[in-house]
């Protein structure tokens, strides 16, 4: 009997171990799931406040979002500005590029055309400086046949005095006949015997010679003058050999000789000194 309380009291002790064991356990676990979820709360605190922080940078990402789709879209408007810029200046350049070959070729061209004006000038220079020298040789020669016609002057002055007093003449070269001799007047025979007399002006067969030919102004000088009734504008026939080749017309009158162009350019190719030269009456 005795030893069946003992059992009881056993069983109890070990019941209240058994409880007190559970409810430091318990105990324990619940110190734990305090610590726990003292540590979870903390945790959630923290990423409610990182959730915070991460709405509050995503409404700040979202301001930037805007801001860089309005910088988007401006850097497009620029990119379509500059795209448009880009294809005006390579059509510009372009076109610059057109202009600069075509203004290669003008200077080519004009190249060419200055190395040839260069040449015709060189060419015109050396026609002036040949037209110089024709033109001093002209000048000589005119001054040679100013000379010329004043000794003829004064010979037929001379003459024409001489004649008028009856006094001999020595030698009077007039110039070349048609055989290329000199005529000429003997000494000692008189002006009356070896000079004719002039006749009228109105008389059809008034002769007369060539005294000088100048081809390169196209005149002769024949042997009648404004003593002989000659006047400028009278015609005469013109003969080489005893053979007609033409007309002179009178342009200057002196006192025994006179100047007459040719009626024919050709004329001055065939005329000689000493051809005969006839009044063409009116």
């Amino acid at each position: 009997m005795l030893e069946k309380p003992k059992l009881t009291i056993i069983a109890f002790i070990i019941l209240i171990f058994l409880s007190l064991s559970f409810a430091g356990y318990g105990f324990s676990l619940f110190q734990k799931e305090k610590i726990k979820s003292a540590n979870l709360q903390e945790q959630l605190e923290n990423l409610k406040a990182k959730l915070t922080a991460a709405e509050a940078r995503l409404e700040e990402y979202k301001k930037t979002i805007v801001g860089l789709d309005a910088k988007l879209k401006d850097a497009q408007a620029n990119v379509d500005t500059l795209t448009a810029t880009i294809d005006q200046e390579t059509k510009a350049k372009q076109e610059a590029l057109d202009q600069v070959a075509q203004l290669k070729a003008d200077l080519e061209q004009q190249k060419a055309l200055r190395s040839d004006l260069e040449t015709k000038l060189q060419q015109a220079q050396k026609d002036a400086e040949k037209t110089q020298s024709q033109l001093k040789d002209l000048d000589s020669q005119k001054e040679k046949l100013q000379a010329k016609l004043k000794d003829l002057e004064a010979q037929a002055t001379q003459q024409a005095q001489a004649q008028s007093k009856g006094v001999e003449l020595g030698t009077i070269v007039v110039g070349q006949d048609a055989a290329g001799k000199a005529p000429a007047q003997s000494a000692g025979k008189t002006a009356s015997s070896s000079v004719k007399q002039p006749k009228k002006k109105n008389a059809v067969s008034m002769e007369g010679k060539v005294l000088v030919v100048n081809k390169d102004y196209s005149f002769v000088v024949i042997s009648l003058g404004s003593k002989d009734g000659i006047a400028e504008g009278d015609m005469f026939a013109l003969y080489h050999n005893n053979k007609y080749i033409g007309d002179l017309k009178v342009e200057k009158v002196h006192d025994s000789m006179s100047a007459a162009d040719f009626g024919n350019p050709s004329i001055k190719d065939v005329v000689a000194e000493g051809d005969k030269v006839v009044f063409k009456a009116k």
